[in-house]
């Protein structure tokens, strides 16, 4: 258990690098972390430099394993399979898919344009932002395993569920006709060899890492603020467990951003520490990730107004849910 523990500390939370911040901060720049300016500077680079350490390790293995799978061997596994086990497997899909939702689109439309059922393709759309293998390392680094673990599950459940509403209302008419008007053809794909896999790997860090760097500086700028110098009080106020719209009104705030789960947790994680029930954050986050209305511009564009309107309720319903029972059963996570 100490073992484990530390290897907890040193490797995932990264209990070093903190330390080594915080000799920077009080030796270069002659400060303290115990006032609001040093202890801003130590946040926002220690949570700087975790977030793409972690980020490029998680990365460049996820997309290892990834390269086994390319999209047309993934979708003849996915046709294999029908009912609820698809969405299942349309789900996990989405877990090793490390996309932000509008790079997930694409893949969205092949998967519908190869004959998969709608709803399968949707619970991957809802999964493949939401939860990916990174945000839970991630997650265990900044809080710990249990919140880690249990944002998982609630994400994947919320995908499975969503898909399969979508699969059973029948609603394939309100995909616009594009997407169906182009036939796939096999191609075999050529063997990658190793060599291949670790620059396909590499170019998939890099490219990410172009994609996020800008939301992942602006959110833990956010995070050292709130963290520092944003009274405690007026945070409860407007998101602590005393307000029953505390939760409604992360998600409503947390829709217009664009942003992926590594631009979150900066901010999840200053606003757990002033206290805000862990419930709100997850809404906050999963609000962000699934429901941004960059994201939901881009969906418009493949499918009609109502089955927009599907997702979005079906989402939107689930996130107040969770964020709700989570509130209610906090401290079992903490």
């Amino acid at each position: 258990m100490f073992i484990f523990e530390w290897l907890n500390n040193q490797l995932l939370k990264m209990q070093w690098l903190s330390d080594l911040v915080k000799s920077l901060v009080e030796n270069i720049f002659g400060l303290t972390i115990n006032e609001k300016i040093g202890a801003s500077i130590h946040f926002f680079l220690y949570d700087t430099i975790k977030i793409f350490l972690l980020l490029s390790i998680l990365i460049f293995s996820i997309s290892y394993i990834q390269s086994y799978f390319p999209p047309e061997r993934t979708r003849k596994i996915l046709g294999r399979f029908n009912g609820i086990t698809a969405n299942i497997l349309g789900a996990l899909l989405g877990t090793i898919t490390p996309f932000c939702s509008c790079s997930s689109i694409p893949l969205f439309i092949g998967f519908t344009n190869a004959g998969l059922p709608l709803g399968v393709t949707f619970s991957f759309l809802i999964s493949s932002p939401l939860v990916d293998l990174a945000s839970i390392l991630l997650l265990a680094s900044i809080f710990n395993w249990r919140i880690a673990i249990a944002y998982v599950v609630v994400g994947l459940i919320l995908a499975v569920i969503g898909g399969t509403i979508i699969g059973r209302a029948k609603l394939e008419k309100y995909v616009e006709p594009f997407v169906f008007s182009n036939k796939i053809i096999d191609i075999e794909q050529e063997k990658m060899t190793k060599r291949d896999r670790l620059s396909f790997s590499k170019d998939q860090v890099l490219g990410i890492i172009k994609k996020v760097w800008l939301y992942v500086l602006i959110g833990v700028g956010i995070g050292a603020a709130i963290h520092n110098w944003i009274p405690e009080d007026i945070i409860t106020a407007i998101l602590g467990n005393e307000n029953p719209f505390s939760v409604l009104i992360a998600t409503i705030v947390g829709v217009p951003m664009y942003a992926d789960i590594f631009g979150t947790l900066p901010i999840s994680e200053a606003l757990v520490t002033k206290g805000v029930g862990i419930g709100t954050v997850l809404a906050f986050m999963m609000a962000v990730t699934a429901l941004s209305l960059p994201s939901l511009i881009m969906l418009k564009k493949v499918v009609k107004t109502k089955l927009l309107a599907v997702f979005f309720s079906i989402v939107l319903i689930g996130i107040l849910i969770m964020g709700y029972t989570f509130n209610a059963i906090g401290y079992l996570f903490i």
